[in-house]
Parts: C-alpha cells; sequence; structure tokens
C-alpha cells in the first residue's frame, strides 16, 4: 500500500521516464503547454543514463488543446459506465 498523500483536487502528479534528459524535458514541455505546472524535477533512472522526471500539473488551468479535451471528455465521461463499475 502506498501511503504517499495524494495531489490537490484539480492536480495530477505525472512521472515521466526516459532513456536521455532530453527526451523527458521534451515530454514535460509539451505538458506545460496544455497545464500550468510545478518546476520539475529530475533524478537518474538506471544506470544506463535513463532520467526520471517528476512534475504535478493543474488541470483547473488548462490552456488551448487541453481545454478543448477536458470539455469535451468530462462530458463523453459522465455517463459512462464500465461493465466493471456496476
Amino acid at each position: 500500500m502506498n501511503d504517499e498523500p495524494l495531489p490537490s483536487a484539480g492536480h495530477a502528479e505525472v512521472g515521466i521516464v526516459a532513456a536521455s534528459p532530453e527526451v523527458a524535458r521534451r515530454v514535460a514541455e509539451v505538458l506545460r503547454r496544455c497545464f500550468d505546472s510545478s518546476e520539475q524535477r529530475s533524478y537518474p533512472a538506471g544506470n544506463e543514463g535513463g532520467t526520471r522526471l517528476h512534475l504535478t500539473i493543474d488541470t483547473t488551468t488548462a490552456a488551448g488543446p487541453a481545454r478543448s479535451w477536458l470539455a469535451t471528455s468530462e462530458s463523453a465521461f459522465e455517463n459512462h459506465t464500465h461493465a466493471d463499475e456496476v
């Protein structure tokens, strides 16, 4: 069981694992273009030079493409029930 606290409402913790720091930074940059986010934190991953990068994104202040995606996905998921949720 993971005792790590959950992020506050409207926020998500995102972890990126990549073979190089540059690839991890590029993925984080895409997320930052769509959502407000915290400063990224990076750590070594594995013995071959990989990178583990963490950031917190704020989904309540989504920008551009993410805003339109969130608006359409919220209505699509509101009335959808998976078979295992019945």
